[in-house]
């Protein structure tokens, strides 16, 4: 496993890596870029981005501690958006995958996985009136190797399609520029995968876990899939702070009509973008996610729901293919 991660992980980071930007292309490129003219060739606008981060610790009579370590993370965002008269299809992809290894001779751990994301968007719309669209928006949200408790690397909690996320919703979509997007559907779907049966028979992810007898064994197998309908609201914005300083924001909530739906699902990100050159570019960015269905086990050792939250700082070289200009 460790051998197959780090050869995996070698292969993405020298060829497809970039710094995911769903919500500000989706905004910049849905309305004011939409072509409109019926008898123009240049529908299509596509753009990939390309990107390597990475950091490198050491300590030597350090008095205040440290662990001698270092570390990579690798992304690829990829856009095709096509615009015709009063239609707007937006599709991205975004691949992340990092890694950190401890390189003190006495340390016994492998490479620990620090992200790894695949994340497929598209929407389709259809402009009613200015800045005023119905949309359909689907989505699809899985990460490529299996993930550990660290430190505990012997037990499994995450794998491909382990869990994968599949959405599809209908809705109204009021769009300012790129500055603003907001999106509201009464009509939404949410299915959460777990290809994994050691993980589906425990009841990961909020899927129904297997039955067993007095002895232990299995007499009904735990379910693979969990599907929801609800309502659901994304408000996507954007603005400069400064010159080469921009802010970026997401807000999803989601509420499943059958069971609790006062208990609203969260996906959030803050991200400021600090760009040096055409070259480098740093980040720093926040992730908060709750799910009222999904069991963590916090510090304490207590399990139920939890507030997840993550936190990104990165620095490094940036390099984009585009055919057309920003």
């Amino acid at each position: 496993m460790k051998s197959r991660f780090l050869i995996l992980f070698i292969f993405f980071t020298a060829t497809v890596f970039a710094q995911p930007e769903f919500w500000n292309d989706t905004l910049k490129y849905s309305q004011d870029e939409r072509i409109k003219d019926s008898t123009s060739t240049k529908s299509w606008k596509l753009k990939s981005i390309y990107t390597l981060n990475g950091t490198q610790s050491s300590f030597v009579n350090w008095n205040a501690g440290g662990r001698n370590n270092i570390s990579l993370l690798g992304s690829f965002y990829g856009l095709a958006f096509y615009g015709h008269e009063r239609i707007a299809w937006n599709n991205e992809l975004a691949i992340a995958l990092g890694g950190l290894k401890y390189i003190e001779k006495e340390s016994k751990q492998g490479l620990q996985k620090t992200e790894d994301r695949i994340d497929l968007s598209s929407k389709l719309g259809f402009e009613l009136k200015k800045e005023y669209f119905i949309s359909l928006v689907a989505g699809f949200r899985t990460q490529t190797l299996n993930g550990y408790s660290y430190p505990n690397d012997s037990v499994r909690v995450s794998t491909f399609l382990a869990p994968g996320y599949v959405s599809f919703a209908i809705g109204m979509e009021y769009l300012k520029e790129e500055h603003l997007s907001i999106f509201l559907s009464p009509l939404a779907s949410k299915m959460t995968i777990v290809n994994d049966q050691v993980l589906a028979n425990a009841g990961a992810y909020g899927v129904t876990p297997a039955v067993y007898d007095g002895l232990g064994n299995v007499v009904i197998s735990g379910s693979h899939v969990r599907s929801e309908f609800g309502a659901y609201l994304r408000v996507m914005g954007s603005t400069p702070l400064a010159k080469n300083i921009d802010l970026r924001g997401k807000l999803e909530l989601f509420s499943n009509y059958a069971k609790n739906p006062q208990n609203v699902d969260l996906n959030a990100e803050v991200k400021f973008m600090f760009k040096v050159n055409s070259w480098f570019a740093a980040s720093l960015q926040w992730a908060t996610i709750y799910d009222d269905d999904i069991r963590v086990k916090d510090a304490n050792g207590n399990i139920g729901p939890r507030l997840q939250f993550m936190s990104i700082i990165g620095l490094g070289i940036t390099y984009k293919i585009a055919n057309f200009k920003d």
